[in-house]
């Protein structure tokens, strides 16, 4: 069987921008709404239920667009499905579980520190793997820079032990999801040529698939749910799962797994912003320190797509 290459990345479009910009907001919700829908809903029944909430929406859009799921014979159908069962996989079902369960034994923070590390994960990965992804110093610096101004937005309260009993399995956990992503990511990218939506819907399908019998086996159903819990655990199916599986899935595609990486630098900021705003946290104190850091580290990782961004020039590449 021939296998034909992925679809080459275009120069970075304002769109992806918009994407990128749009999936650091939903997913900066997204930790807090964990939270929320663990305290009436165990781990595995909130990643079963985020997952199959999340192919059902999916399913629903591309059977109303009228593409469906991607061919199941032709060239490449094999391969094409095998890369959904790969994102199914890393970028959904075991990196959701992992923080699911690990976030009832870490510090609070100790989960998006760990996110943060996802576009150093990604960029040898992508040196290795995907065709014009080089790795070059001024990359390596530039997310670096953005990891350290995470860690000083989130504080050094992150890796501060809590003492639960499974602390140390659940913050491995949680390095073993941000693995899964860096993972996903290049499946992602790899794929070769097929519909944008029957990708991302046929990826949660597997995701469901495999993980919710899985769930169901080892976790019973809880016997009330308070509306705050249901609420959490919908919003996390619909927006953090459904809709943002087919915005990573454009990003990847489009503008490649290293640009998509620096959505992690965002999340924190979200959930930040989002804390103050909707539950009335404080301000953290180094949030200006760390802003400045996150900054400089994008401008720095996407200095060429910035410049083309606000000058309009365009050309090949995602450097």
């Amino acid at each position: 069987m021939t296998v034909s290459a992925p679809v080459p990345a275009p120069g970075i479009a304002p769109a992806n921008w918009l994407r990128l910009i749009a999936l650091g907001m939903i997913w900066g919700a997204s930790f807090m709404s964990v939270t929320v829908a663990l305290e009436g809903i165990g781990p595995y029944m909130v990643v079963a239920t985020r997952l199959s909430l999340g192919a059902i929406l999916l399913l629903i859009i591309a059977g109303v667009r009228g593409v469906g799921l991607p061919p199941r014979t032709g060239p490449n159908a094999s391969v094409i499905w095998l890369c959904a069962l790969g994102m199914g996989l890393f970028s959904n079902a075991v990196p959701f579980f992992f923080l699911a369960w690990g976030q009832q034994y870490v510090a609070s923070g100790f989960a998006g520190v760990c996110m943060a590390f996802v576009p150093l994960l990604i960029l040898p990965l992508a040196h290795v793997f995907v065709p014009g992804e080089r790795m070059n110093l001024r990359r390596l610096i530039g997310f670096a820079i953005g990891t350290f101004g995470v860690f000083v937005l989130i504080g050094p309260a992150a890796l501060s032990a809590t003492g639960a009993e499974f602390e140390l399995i659940a913050r491995l956990a949680c390095v073993g999801a941000a693995c899964c992503y860096g993972i996903g990511t290049i499946i992602t990218r790899l794929c070769p040529q097929v519909d944008m939506l029957s990708l991302s819907a046929a990826a949660l399908c597997f995701a469901a698939l495999v993980f919710v019998p899985y769930a169901f086996w080892v976790e019973d159903l809880p016997e009330t749910v308070s509306s705050r819990s249901l609420l959490a655990v919908i919003y996390l199916g619909l927006l953090p799962t459904g809709i943002a599986q087919l915005l990573l899935v454009q990003v990847i595609r489009s503008a490649g797994p290293v640009f998509m990486s620096l959505v992690n630098y965002q999340v924190p900021i979200w959930s930040v912003i989002l804390g103050m705003v909707v539950l009335g946290e404080d301000l953290p104190s180094g949030i200006f320190w760390a802003l400045a850091l996150i900054l400089t580290g994008l401008a720095l990782a996407q200095f060429g797509a910035l410049t083309r961004l606000f000058t309009g020039r365009r050309r090949g590449g995602t450097a």
